[in-house]
């Protein structure tokens, strides 16, 4: 599998549980969930490889998805 494949899988991985977490703590249909995920900056950030955001795990991706919601704005954590 090229590097390319091997990301989308991952990406589609994070996507879907990142999507459950959403319409879980937020107590909407998962269809609703996917929806306000695709139109977030987060999501533009994330589906680029080159921007290692896919690194984060799905609770940090979601605390950023809310800070999103809630200021407009993302301050992604230093990497380690």
């Amino acid at each position: 599998m090229n590097e390319l494949k091997e990301f989308q899988a991952v990406l589609q991985i994070i996507v879907s549980r990142l999507a459950q977490m959403i319409a879980k703590e937020m107590d909407i249909a998962d269809k609703e969930a996917l929806n306000l995920l695709y139109s977030s900056m987060l999501y533009e950030k994330l589906e680029k490889e080159e921007t290692k955001v896919w690194h984060l795990s799905v609770p940090t991706l979601y605390s950023l998805f809310i800070e999103e919601r809630e200021t407009g704005k993302i301050i992604f954590p230093e990497e380690a």
